[in-house]
């Protein structure tokens, strides 16, 4: 049986199951976020555990955001969670969105080299990188889980997951319109709309529809041919279907449509550091948002995907499932010298499907011990058709790479099981266990010539979960818990080796305390430390514009987080988020190191790749110390109600190579708006201001012996909002 059989004959098992026999999904939940608690402040209800619980319960670092919360700090897509969560970074590399949690998270860019920051879409697993650029169109809630995650969720979540949950279609019709007007630097245009509407299509059915079309003008000055570059346009259709033919059992069907088109991978070199600088007639960029490019850069996606959610709840036990498909198709053209001369371009077209299946059964009665078992089988398949690195024939730089055509496939399943009992009154011990067996297959051909062929490796694992938890007062809540999780070995897309690097392995210990000390108080601290082996680090490779990917030998990350809400009168709510990480590299002697070089004229011309001891170093993208604050604050003006929201974010120091010499200053990012409604609620006018102070902040930075380049967060937009209901 061919390995994508296996898939699409667990997906018909399960759409062909009787009701008797179908499943749930956990992260769509009908528990509303927002029924009355024990506090002023009131209880939000999350599955970080896999089970519904409120958020001051469950023994897990978490930040949970309401879907109006994340409207109020102006989060509208995934990357932009940074803004409210502590420790949280929403990284990037061209194309491809790389979270970082606490010091840990994925550099790869390829296909089949999963993020160990795991992005879920109501219960379904987003694996690739290149498409987790995720609009938050209507959402109930997100949820960012810090830590490792390697039981329940299990899938390479080493570092933690984001959880997104949108909701379920409803049998009452309502929806609602809204439209954003912007405008950045160089009157560049920033545009947004979306719909959202729901209702019932019988008694039985009922159906929802998202839709998004986002764009914005280039806001990147182009040296070489005048005008912009830097614009990007999204289209985002989605819609589920919600069948109910019993009050015990329901279905849920989801499809989604993605489609980009940018030109938003245009990096500029920093401090004019190009290999462009060795030649006659280059122009280097001397400010933010300048970019000096051969050709005119290219980064485009389409990305399809549907899921099939189940559940039968049979009195004492839920019997759930998820099914998740993926098609992603992923075309960019990227310069490798960041400068107008002709040395190296990297175009590159990636294709991958991927699929998913899990089953679940748990307890659904309140009672001393609670539990869980499943299965989760994945498979993916991908490549990359066109990957063809070039340079000009100059022969003082001969930097041509190959035309390499690489495929990659895997195939994993795992069985968990966890089971929470209560020892004594308000004691409770959690044991948890995942086991995971896991192929990867990968061949690789130049220029039609077959270099590997087909090659495989399997990887085993066990991990396991123990913790602990006690609840003080009604009120308050302690917990600690240990343990373990791994992101098994995989290939680099871009090499011509059939020797994958190893598995990265974890072992977390982490306390915590949450508590509600007062009607209008909340405050959650957690401190944890951890032993991070064989680390899966990619850098840019000693010649031309590819990449290498090896192994670290081990790191050592400990810290905290501490988390408040305050509501100290009606109508204010302030929040605060405060982390610190200590995240250095351990006996890590050969990694990949970059020492600028200067030319006869004076300049910044490249950089001289050698091996560098990085033991002791501070690992990449882990700010020592991170943070936010915001607020709203609401009051009756004539016959409506005027909301005053503000979001500043603030980070030390962060580091983009392990020689710890390329690196974003300290920063602050903060977001501004005020909104006006009438009693009626018909409709909703506002003003708004993002990146208030205009800073310069660098999404990442790139080093290598072409230069060094990077690309910057966009510079400040202001603009209006109109959202009606319907």
């Amino acid at each position: 049986m061919k390995r994508y059989d296996c898939f699409f004959v667990a997906l018909l098992g399960v759409t062909a199951l009787t009701p008797q026999m179908a499943l749930a999904q956990d992260f769509t939940s009908e528990t509303d976020e927002s029924q009355p608690a024990s506090t002023g402040l009131g209880d939000i209800i999350v599955t970080a555990t896999r089970h519904e619980a409120k958020l001051q319960t469950v023994p897990v670092a978490v930040t949970a955001v309401t879907g109006d919360a994340l409207a109020s700090a102006d989060v509208s897509t995934v990357r932009s969670l940074t803004q409210v969560v502590p420790g949280f970074i929403g990284s990037r590399n061209m194309g491809v969105f790389q979270p970082v949690v606490r010091g840990v998270g994925s550099t790869g860019i390829s296909v089949g080299d999963e993020p160990n920051i795991a992005t879920y879409v109501d219960g379904v697993y987003q694996p690739e990188s290149a498409a987790n650029w995720i609009d938050l169109v209507e959402v109930e809630r997100v949820e960012v889980l810090r830590g490792p995650q390697g039981t329940t969720f299990g899938r390479n979540a080493t570092g933690g997951l984001i959880n997104v949950i949108t909701p379920d279609p409803s049998f009452d019709f309502r929806g609602k319109a809204s439209l954003r007007l912007g405008r950045m630097r160089r009157d560049a245009g920033d545009y947004d709309a979306r719909l959202y509407f729901t209702g019932p299509m019988g008694d039985k059915v009922a159906a929802d529809f998202a839709a998004l079309f986002r764009k914005n003008d280039g806001y990147i000055d182009d040296l070489v041919r005048g005008g912009t570059l830097g614009n990007q346009r999204v289209i985002d259709l989605r819609s589920k279907l919600l069948f109910k033919p019993t009050d015990n059992f329901k279905v849920v069907l989801t499809g989604e449509y993605f489609n980009q088109e940018s030109t938003t991978n245009s990096p500029q070199p920093l401090d004019g550091n190009t290999a462009g600088n060795n030649w006659p007639g280059v122009i280097v960029p001397t400010r933010a948002w300048q970019a000096s490019l051969t050709e005119v850069p290219l980064l485009n996606l389409t990305r399809w995907s549907a899921a099939l959610h189940t559940r039968l709840d049979l009195g004492s036990v839920l019997l759930e499932t998820t099914t998740g498909f993926l098609n992603l198709r992923w075309r960019q053209t990227t310069d490798g010298d960041a400068s107008n001369i002709k040395l190296s371009n990297f175009p590159a077209v990636f294709e991958s499907e991927s699929g998913s299946q899990e089953i679940k059964l748990s307890s659904a009665n309140p009672g001393r011990f609670q539990w869980l078992v499943g299965g989760y089988f994945y498979q993916f398949g991908g490549g990359a058709p066109v990957l063809e690195p070039w340079t000009t024939t100059n022969p003082a730089l001969p930097l041509a790479g190959p035309s390499l055509t690489p495929k990659l496939d895997g195939r994993s399943f795992a069985v968990f099981a966890e089971g929470t009992y209560e020892v004594q009154p308000n004691l409770f011990i959690t044991l948890g266990g995942r086991y995971t067996t896991e192929t990867r297959w990968f061949s690789q051909s130049n220029n039609g010539v077959l270099l590997v062929n087909d090659v495989s490796k399997t990887f085993k694992k066990f991990n396991y979960k123990v913790g602990i938890r006690y609840e003080v007062t009604d009120k308050t809540n302690v917990y600690a818990t240990y343990s373990t999780a791994f992101k098994s070995g995989v290939y680099n897309m871009a090499g011509i080796s059939g020797t994958p690097v190893n598995p990265e392995n974890i072992k977390a210990a982490e306390f915590g305390i949450k508590s509600d000390p007062l009607e209008w108080l909340r405050t959650n601290l957690a401190a944890y430390y951890y032993d991070y082996k064989g680390l899966q680090l990619q850098s840019k490779a000693p010649t031309g514009p590819g990449y290498i990917l090896q192994n670290a030998a081990n790191a050592e990350i400990y810290g905290g987080e501490f988390e408040t809400i305050i509501n100290p009168v009606r109508d204010l709510r302030l929040r605060a988020a405060v982390a610190y990480t200590h995240a250095r590299y351990k006996d890590f002697p050969n990694a990949q190191g970059f020492t600028p070089i200067v030319n006869g004229n004076g300049n910044y011309a490249g950089n001289v790749a050698a091996p560098y001891d990085a033991s002791g170093k501070v690992m990449t993208r882990a700010p020592e110390w991170s943070g936010n604050v915001g607020f709203d604050w609401s009051h009756d003006v004539g016959n409506g109600r005027v909301t005053l929201a503000g979001n500043l974010l603030w980070s030390s120091r962060v580091y983009y190579d392990f020689a710890n010499i390329f690196s974003q200053r300290p920063y602050t990012l903060s977001n501004l708006s005020i909104n006006w409604q009438p009693g009626s609620e018909a409709f909703k006018v506002g003003l708004w201001v993002t990146n208030l102070t205009n800073e310069k902040v660098l999404q990442t930075v790139r080093p290598g012996t072409l230069g060094t380049d990077g690309f910057y967060e966009q510079p400040r937009k202001i603009g209006i909002t109109i959202e009606t209901k319907i």
